[in-house]
């Protein structure tokens, strides 16, 4: 129910957001480039919007303060927390004799981050005793009404109402107290209102993920710091995407170029190209054990068909009209190769590149779960097993934030050794 309700948030923001931009800031701005029809290819085609690009990151921070009850968000954005405190709530028993009497059970509900605590009250009079339970918020606990009562399950008494609610073996009841029903034994389950915030073993708020930065940073992580398990999977991704372009360039290159050498290679590059990276791990381990090779040779074989692909496709998507130009001007096949062929398949070659890195990112976690003692995917997988969610978070985060930082820097790459990308 939360996760729709972000969903629909999210999808909200963007609605407002994308209405306020199009019918006020554009309809102010002198900025006529934008009003251009768009023709893709040129340098009037579909940019991003950095407007659009902002409200976006902001939205996504303030919906995970809001939904986490962050310190960081302002508190008339926080979604509505789980109840915290004390509460109570009376039921009512019936003997097989048909005698009634009622009870009250209290209830401390801990916050987040707080300790349950045991506590005592009056028992009071009748064959049904008052109770004490202590719980956290945002759970459901099974109580024991008979434990203290002179009359018992097994003597025949059953619950019947929850603060004047009948319930019976099958029913759901909700009161102000909360959601109740009645376990397959007879026991009372009961849940206090939940909220809508989430908890922490679930997702951590920002300021969790950010302290738990700082403290690896400085302190470590499983003996090794936290640029030291960076450092490695970067190492591990570079490599492996290098001899992924390394092969796979010239192999897309000789697909494109020669028929021979598309109908031998084809089959198999069409075959591996879905085989997903994850599938491979037992047979790398098989074949290359458990050390540093493996994990290259997962990477590499993870880059190696995308970036073949997006060779050929280069080779392919040639203007034909471009070569018979340069064989009339008197143009050597190896002129053609350098100075036609080349140049013109570079750009799906940068495109195929970025597409390649992204994979070999995604393939890093997977890769350093054979074995290894330092690396973000390491970080992320032992801290699972702890619930160590703002670990998690955290090695996810600082993946996607290289990712597209080396995303960036490809993309610069191109725009100054391509600039003729998207002209004639």
């Amino acid at each position: 129910m939360t996760g729709i309700l972000i969903l629909l948030v999210y999808v909200a923001i963007f609605a407002i957001s994308f209405l306020v931009v199009r019918f006020l800031v554009h309809k102010t701005t002198t900025d006529y480039t934008a009003l251009k029809t768009v023709t893709f290819g040129d340098e009037s085609a579909v940019k991003a919007n950095r407007i659009a690009s902002v409200v976006s990151v902001v939205t996504i921070f303030l919906i995970w303060g809001s939904f986490t009850g962050s310190s960081w968000v302002p508190g008339f954005v926080h979604a509505p927390g789980p109840f915290a405190g004390e509460t109570s709530f009376v039921y009512t028993i019936e003997t097989e004799d048909g005698q009634k009497d009622d009870a009250t059970v209290f209830v401390r509900v801990a916050d987040f981050g707080e300790e349950t605590e045991k506590f005592e009250v009056d028992p009071g009079d009748g064959i049904a005793k008052n109770d004490a339970v202590g719980m956290p918020a945002s759970r459901s606990t099974t109580i024991i009404f008979d434990k203290n009562d002179e009359v018992t399950r097994k003597d025949g008494a059953k619950v019947v109402a929850i603060d004047g609610v009948a319930i019976g073996a099958e029913g759901e009841i909700q009161t102000p107290a909360g959601r109740f029903t009645l376990t397959g034994k007879g026991a009372i389950s009961f849940s206090p209102p939940k909220g809508l915030q989430m908890e922490p073993i679930w997702l951590p708020p920002p300021e969790a993920v950010v302290s738990r930065v700082v403290e690896i940073a400085s302190e470590g992580y499983r003996d090794s710091t936290l640029a030291k398990h960076l450092g490695y999977s970067l190492f591990r991704v570079i490599a492996g995407f290098l001899f992924g372009a390394l092969l796979g360039i010239p192999l897309g290159y000789a697909m494109g170029l020669s028929n021979w050498f598309r109908g031998w290679f084809e089959p198999i590059v069409e075959f591996m190209r879905p085989v997903p990276p994850l599938a491979l791990i037992p047979l790398v381990i098989i074949w290359f054990g458990i050390g540093e090779t493996g994990k290259i040779i997962l990477l590499f074989l993870a880059s190696l068909w995308i970036m073949a692909i997006s060779a050929r496709a280069g080779v392919s998507g040639v203007n034909i009209s471009k070569v018979h130009a340069a064989y009339s001007l008197g143009a050597s096949k190896y002129q053609i190769m350098r100075y036609v062929i080349v140049p013109n398949s570079l750009p799906e070659i940068f495109t195929g590149a970025r597409v390649a890195m992204g994979v070999c990112w995604g393939t890093v976690v997977a890769a350093e779960l054979v074995a290894a003692t330092e690396g973000a995917g390491m970080m992320i997988m032992v801290a699972s097993k702890f619930q160590l969610t703002d670990i998690v978070l955290m090695g996810i985060i600082l993946i996607g934030v290289i990712g597209f930082g080396i995303d960036i820097l490809m993309r610069k790459a191109e725009n100054w050794l391509v600039p003729w990308k998207g002209r004639s």
